[in-house]
């Protein structure tokens, strides 16, 4: 994010902010889908965070770090959004099969059963796996990101990898590991 516009956002340029969230809205939206798995969820904490973002962008200390900020606001409006309906909705999408199709029927078994596994983990443990994964944050960063000590992060990583091999079995961690290779 260019310094220069942070700076005049914090200062209340509301067009400058506008450029900000124009930029950044599909990163949020993206983030919070990977921890939320669900569209309508991902959308309403991206615009909490980007909401919280405006209204907070006066207190942020290190405008370098606006980023890793604006992170933190998307997993912390990710929790709220997890804790305010606990309930999962099966989502089914109908696939056509392909007549070639045993490595695509292998691929589609492979994602689905890592989507329901990770739908199993909590809230805080998707958001460090996302991070880690998908954004490729260090853990130091994971634990700077969302204000927690860095051996909670690693703990968090590893106990939520854990529980995707379990709940995936030695078959299922087999055939993802393959796809993701």
């Amino acid at each position: 994010m260019h310094v220069e516009l942070v700076e005049r956002a914090k200062r209340g340029d509301r067009e400058a902010f506008a450029s900000i969230a124009a930029a950044s809205v599909d990163r949020c939206y993206a983030l919070a889908y990977r921890i939320l798995r669900d569209p309508h969820r991902a959308q309403d904490a991206a615009q909490q965070a980007l909401l919280g973002a405006w209204r907070d962008l006066p207190t942020l200390r290190d405008i370098e770090r606006f980023d890793a900020w604006l992170h933190r606001l998307v997993v912390n409006a990710c929790y709220v959004e997890a804790r305010s309906q606990r309930r999962w909705v099966a989502r089914v999408r109908v696939l056509r099969a392909e007549p070639e199709g045993a490595d695509i029927a292998q691929g589609v078994v492979a994602r689905d059963e890592l989507e329901a596994a990770f739908r199993q983990l909590s809230p805080e443990h998707r958001a460090v796996v996302v991070l880690h994964h998908h954004l490729g944050y260090q853990l130091t960063e994971i634990a700077e990101t969302l204000g927690i000590p860095p051996g909670t992060a690693r703990s968090r990583l590893h106990h939520a990898l854990k529980q995707l091999r379990n709940a995936l079995g030695a078959d299922g961690a087999s055939r993802v590991e393959e796809r993701m290779a």
